[in-house]
C-alpha cells in the first residue's frame, strides 16, 4: 500500500476530469455528425475547438507537473494518460475532418456504429476518471471500454472485408478503408488511454 506524507495536489484531480469531459463531448459531437450529416463544416469547426481545448488542458496539466512537488501519481503515469486522451481527441478531429474531405455523401452503417462506439468509450472513459481520486469505480467503466474496443475490432475487419467483396468505384474503396482505419485507431488509443488509468490504480492501490 501506498502512504502519502505530504497532500497531494487536488487540483490534478479536476483537471483529469474536465479533459474527460472534453473528451465525452468531443464524441458526442462526432456521433452526431455521423448520425444527422447536415451542417459538416460547422460541425467539424466545433470538433476542432474542442480538440484546441484539450490541448489547453493538457498544457496545465503539464505545467503543475513542473511546478508540484508532489504528484497524485507519477509524473510519467500523469504524462502518459493526458498524451493517450489526446491521441483520441486528435483522432476524434481526423475522422470529423475526414469525412469532409473525401467529400463523403453518405457515412455507412458500420461508420455510423463505430462512431458510437467513440462516443460510448468518451463517456466510460470520463466517469474512470472522475473516480480517480477515490481509486474506486473504475473497473466496470474501463472493461466497458475494453468490450467497446472489442466489438470494433470485429466491425471494422468485416467493413473493411465487405469493402472488397462487394467492389465497385475503387475511389470509394479507398476512401472507406483509409476512414475505417482512421475509425479502429482512434478506438485503440481510447482502449490506450484506459489502460494508461488501470497502470495508475495498480501502482497506487
Amino acid at each position: 500500500m501506498t502512504f502519502r506524507l505530504l497532500p497531494k495536489d487536488v487540483k490534478f484531480f479536476g483537471l483529469f476530469i474536465e479533459d474527460g469531459a472534453n473528451l465525452e463531448l468531443a464524441g458526442a459531437r462526432l456521433r452526431e455528425m455521423v448520425d444527422k450529416f447536415d451542417r459538416l463544416d460547422e460541425r467539424v469547426t466545433e470538433i476542432q475547438a474542442l480538440e484546441k481545448r484539450g490541448d489547453e488542458i493538457d498544457h496545465e496539466i503539464n505545467r503543475r507537473l513542473e511546478d508540484a512537488f508532489i504528484t497524485p501519481f507519477d509524473r510519467e503515469d500523469i504524462h502518459e494518460l493526458t498524451s493517450r486522451l489526446d491521441d483520441v481527441l486528435d483522432g476524434i478531429q481526423a475522422i470529423a475532418e475526414t469525412l469532409v474531405i473525401y467529400d463523403v455523401t453518405v457515412p455507412t452503417v458500420e461508420c455510423r456504429r463505430l462512431a458510437a462506439i467513440i462516443a460510448e468509450q468518451g463517456v466510460e472513459l470520463h466517469a474512470a476518471l472522475r473516480s480517480l481520486d477515490r481509486l474506486k469505480g473504475l473497473e466496470p467503466h474501463l472493461e466497458m471500454v475494453h468490450d467497446l474496443e472489442h466489438e470494433a475490432d470485429g466491425l471494422s475487419r468485416a467493413a473493411v472485408a465487405k469493402l472488397f467483396r462487394n467492389g465497385g468505384d475503387p475511389l470509394e474503396v479507398i476512401k472507406w478503408r483509409d476512414l475505417y482505419n482512421v475509425l479502429e485507431e482512434t478506438i485503440d488509443a481510447a482502449e490506450d488511454a484506459a489502460e494508461a488509468i488501470e497502470r495508475m490504480n495498480h501502482k497506487s492501490s
